[in-house]
């Protein structure tokens, strides 16, 4: 493999786009020719961190500086159509966060686009590269447990408040819990057929902070799914509660983890295994490399999420969304209390999905 240097521009460089200033700085396979930020002091902190880089407030630069061979999207959502429409238009590989556009049909919009051009995208469905649901794949795939039957995924924490952050991402089952609804689909490998969806208004917010939904998949599989910040905002001690339970004919396969350590649990006719590695955060080391060796190589890597992944997954998402509404939504909670945790958010040093000053 040639691992030459990626000339790449950076747009966007809040909390996600530090994330990948640095992962793509420890490969050393990128040279961060650009970073775009709208806000001065963003800008300002960015020479800081890359000295080496131009820091420009007009993305418009990097679109039409010809040696910049891949663009990296991490502003909000609301600005990604054009963005990936610019890029494409300029011969730019795509490195995209989601969801990749704030409407479903912009989304579709950039998915025929991706779909009709040579050029490479992927998008950040960061469990797809996490090496705990590879490990449980693996293990279903050699038959250790039978069919597969059941699919339970659950993912509770503090996490985003209401209202703080990135509106155009959706509620948090749209925001956070989309990545959920795409690791299901992985697992199972086609589309759901039938879902039920109960959801809850925390703190009186005018969107659903918590929501359930279980159904089948076109193969038959059950699955349901919980994902809410909804954990403990004001706890003392804050904690969360995330796995996933993958239950077969046969045995049964399950993965905790504490955002620093992931445990997997493998209960096999024939291998009783457990494994317990680092857990990988979001994973952009593995997306930035897996992307950098499609780069090189002009071919691209299996294992790269596409626009179609994620337009599939937000769209399911917000079907699901919209199942809740129809029903009872009941709202527990006042703003009162939304305004403590916004509050205590503004001030802590250490804490869940917490959003940089700056």
């Amino acid at each position: 493999m040639n691992h030459r240097m990626i000339k790449v521009g950076l747009i966007g460089f809040g909390r996600m786009g530090r994330f990948y200033l640095r992962e793509m700085q420890k490969s050393g396979r990128w040279e961060i020719l650009y970073i775009c930020d709208t806000h001065s002091g963003v800008r300002e902190l960015a020479r800081q961190l890359c000295p080496g880089a131009k820091v420009v407030a007009d993305e418009q630069e990097i679109f039409d500086d010809k040696s910049v061979e891949v663009v990296g999207l991490f502003a909000l959502a609301n600005s990604r159509r054009e963005q990936i429409l610019k890029a494409f238009y300029s011969g730019k590989h795509i490195i995209s966060e989601k969801p990749v556009a704030n409407t479903i049909e912009q989304e579709w919009d950039v998915v025929k686009a991706a779909e009709s051009t040579p050029l490479l995208s992927t998008v950040n469905l960061y469990l797809r590269n996490s090496w705990y649901h590879k490990r449980i794949r693996d293990f279903i795939r050699e038959g250790e447990i039978g069919e597969l039957a059941i699919l339970r995924i659950c993912h509770l924490t503090p996490g985003l408040a209401p209202g703080e952050g990135h509106a155009y991402e959706g509620p948090s089952f749209h925001d956070c819990g989309m990545h959920y609804v795409d690791i299901a689909r992985w697992y199972t490998g086609c589309y759901f057929k039938t879902w039920n969806a109960q959801a809850l208004r925390m703190w009186d917010y005018k969107d659903p902070w918590w929501l359930q939904c279980h159904g089948t998949f076109d193969n038959g599989v059950v699955f349901d799914i919980t994902q809410g910040h909804v954990y403990g905002q004001l706890s003392a001690t804050q904690t969360h509660n995330s796995y996933i339970d993958v239950i077969g004919t046969k045995g049964i396969t399950r993965m905790t983890h504490d955002f620093k350590t992931a445990v997997v649990e493998l209960h096999g006719v024939t291998q009783t295994i457990r494994e317990e590695r680092p857990f990988g955060e979001k994973n952009i080391d593995v997306l930035c490399n897996l992307f950098a060796d499609s780069v090189c190589s002009g071919q691209r890597h299996p294992d790269l999420p596409a626009f179609r992944d994620s337009a599939l997954a937000s769209e399911y998402a917000w079907e699901f969304l919209e199942d809740a509404r129809s029903r009872d939504l009941p709202a527990i909670g006042d703003q009162q209390t939304l305004e403590k945790i916004l509050e205590r958010r503004r001030t802590m040093k250490n804490g869940y999905g917490l959003l940089p000053p700056v």
